[in-house]
């Protein structure tokens, strides 16, 4: 927990601008909040910008978060059709004095991280990803209208170039996300998933040709889906999946709300549970802005 003014630290440390012109965000926050509290307890409370307040030039502090997070429930569309996360109620607070439930749990359900052994053989497990790696800059590529023509659309090199014609070159270290508009599905599992009378899903994902060139033209870290996968529903060989985990990348599906963000603005922040061998796990999610 942050000690007093470590918050408003945090919003000058932590500007859109440096994470967007350097290429410094992998790193960074293993150390953000230690600097922070130790520049809080050095200077007096009342020199240390309130958030909100107007910053100095060239810098912009955040001024709120959004959550990027699905609520995760057995209800949770999943590939498999079966619940992705199991409660069960252990202890009573009236008999037992406390809650306590006990969870069985799909590490690839609801909004969640693909750690790169999800689809590797000797790939980096969940609790391997370095904590800069999870605080991001996120660029979000909108492709609603053609995803709205086509349920299977993949997204494309040429969609990421029409992006930096707009807002520059993609920023270093950062993650890439697809809004499809598929995030608004969510309540009716059939249209979310798309599934036909055949077996197949329909949703949009990401072109594997787009994942090789982001490995060999930019410096990217994460890809990021408001649907159920990275790969379009109709994909059987997954073919996105094995061109970016193994080269040590990790993805995010059934992102929440990324229309409303700016789609160059923001800081992903991944609240990634640290389980010892996990191929990947539900996150909370929230995006700086």
């Amino acid at each position: 927990m942050c000690v007093p003014g470590c918050q408003e630290a945090l919003h000058a440390t932590l500007s859109r601008r440096r994470f967007f012109t350097g290429a410094a965000a992998a790193g960074f926050a293993a150390t953000a909040v230690v600097e922070a509290e130790a520049k809080t307890k050095k200077e007096a409370a009342s020199k240390t910008p309130a958030a909100g307040t107007k910053a100095p030039e060239g810098q912009s502090y955040f001024k709120g978060v959004v959550y990027l997070t699905h609520t995760m429930s057995p209800e949770f569309p999943t590939f498999f059709g079966v619940p992705g996360i199991e409660l069960q109620k252990q202890y009573d607070f009236k008999k037992d004095g406390f809650n306590l439930n006990w969870w069985r749990l799909l590490e690839h359900a609801g909004t969640h991280l693909d750690a790169p052994i999800h689809f590797s053989e000797n790939g980096v497990t969940a609790d391997a990803i370095g904590a800069g790696e999870l605080v991001v800059p996120l660029a979000v590529i909108d492709v609603r209208k053609k995803a709205e023509a086509d349920a299977d659309y993949l997204m494309t090199i040429e969609d990421v170039l029409i992006w930096e014609k707009r807002f520059k070159k993609l920023p270093n270290s950062c993650c890439v996300a697809m809004l499809s508009g598929w995030g608004s599905r969510v309540g009716d599992a059939a249209k979310f998933t798309g599934k036909d009378a055949g077996g197949s899903f329909h949703f949009p994902g990401i072109a594997p040709e787009l994942a090789e060139w982001l490995l060999k033209e930019r410096n990217v870290l994460g890809l990021a889906v408001d649907t159920m996968s990275l790969d379009h529903g109709p994909s059987k060989d997954f073919k996105t999946h094995h061109v970016w985990l193994p080269a040590g990348r990790w993805g995010l599906e059934n992102v929440a709300n990324l229309e409303k963000l700016s789609p160059s603005e923001a800081i992903l922040v991944v609240g990634l549970p640290k389980v010892k061998g996990a191929t990947g796990g539900p996150v909370r999610l929230i995006a700086l802005v």
